[in-house]
């Protein structure tokens, strides 16, 4: 997928009313820095002093758009960063180029953080000769979820479901509400109809079986060792070819290619947007050239 057409993923109000409640959140109130920075013409340039993937430029344009100033980029979406490169310029009014600076690069650094962890597990996988989906899951940072999402995208990972109407997942707890594996999974796929999948998570190839039976698409092995994982899922999928079987829980970048194998079909990773390191970007004023007064030769 084109990381530079992932914006038109971004439903415009959806993305306005976002960047509004960011400023919100930074400056509720009055401004006293305005007054030293005054509302003069300004540009500043944005730098990237870490190395790894830019993402989250729809966000940033954003940003800076409603507080009235243009961001030109030097960089697409999706490239890998040099440090220390400059990526942009922004040109606005000096007390609104600085209201957005902090929001903004806060945004910009956490959601490229995410898309290099994602195009760094991406790659490991593909290194280890596995064809499947690596994949984010719902451990995201609450009213920051749209931005930590696009980030996987960006890196080339799948951003799992975006939210609980995304996909009918029967954990654990489900289970035990509804009294049982079959009556669980029943109900969800009642409740999927045809419009959705149902997935189920389960400790066990006996849960696993009961959960295919009973009418699951997907088969989650939650916290499976790998010499554990790999022979479930290849006797489930003796058994049950089209269910799809998902790992996840404990996978990191490190051990991540022992969890890859011929029979699982999507590995999740919640570190991608917990513990992904942000990435480090500074935005700095500086002066306009003014053209040197040409010299008068008095005679």
């Amino acid at each position: 997928m084109d990381a530079e057409g992932l914006a038109l993923l971004l439903p415009p109000v959806t993305l306005a009313a976002l960047v509004d409640s960011w400023l919100r959140e930074d400056c509720p109130g009055l401004n006293y820095a305005a007054l030293v920075s005054g509302a003069g013409p300004s540009q500043a340039a944005l730098w990237a002093k870490s190395p790894g993937v830019l993402a989250g430029r729809p966000f940033f344009d954003a940003i800076f758009t409603r507080l009235n100033c243009q961001v030109s980029w030097f960089l697409p979406e999706g490239s890998k960063l040099v440090p220390v490169a400059r990526v942009a310029e922004v040109q606005g009014p000096a007390h609104c180029l600085l209201l957005g600076e902090r929001v903004a690069l806060n945004m910009l650094a956490r959601c490229s953080g995410i898309a290099s962890a994602a195009a760094a597990a991406v790659e490991t996988a593909r290194g280890a000769g596995w064809t499947g989906h690596v994949a984010g899951t719902r451990k995201t940072t609450p009213g920051f979820r749209l931005v930590e999402k696009y980030g996987l995208l960006v890196g080339g990972a799948a951003s799992h479901r975006y939210d609980l109407g995304g996909l009918v997942m029967v954990k654990d707890n489900h289970v035990v509400a509804a009294g049982g594996m079959e009556k669980a999974v029943q109900v969800a796929r009642q409740a999927a109809d045809f419009a959705l999948k149902v997935e189920v998570e389960c400790s066990s190839l006996q849960e696993a079986v009961q959960a295919a039976e009973a009418g699951a698409d997907l088969v989650l092995l939650d916290n499976f060792k790998p010499e554990e994982l790999h022979p479930t899922a290849a006797a489930l999928k003796t058994q049950f070819p089209s269910v799809a079987v998902e790992a996840s829980g404990g996978i990191t970048l490190d051990n991540l290619p022992q969890f890859c194998g011929p029979h699982i079909d999507v590995i999740s990773m919640g570190m991608l947007t917990q513990a992904a390191p942000a990435l480090d970007f500074s935005l700095k004023l500086f002066a306009e050239e003014v053209a040197p007064v040409p010299k008068t030769r008095w005679s």
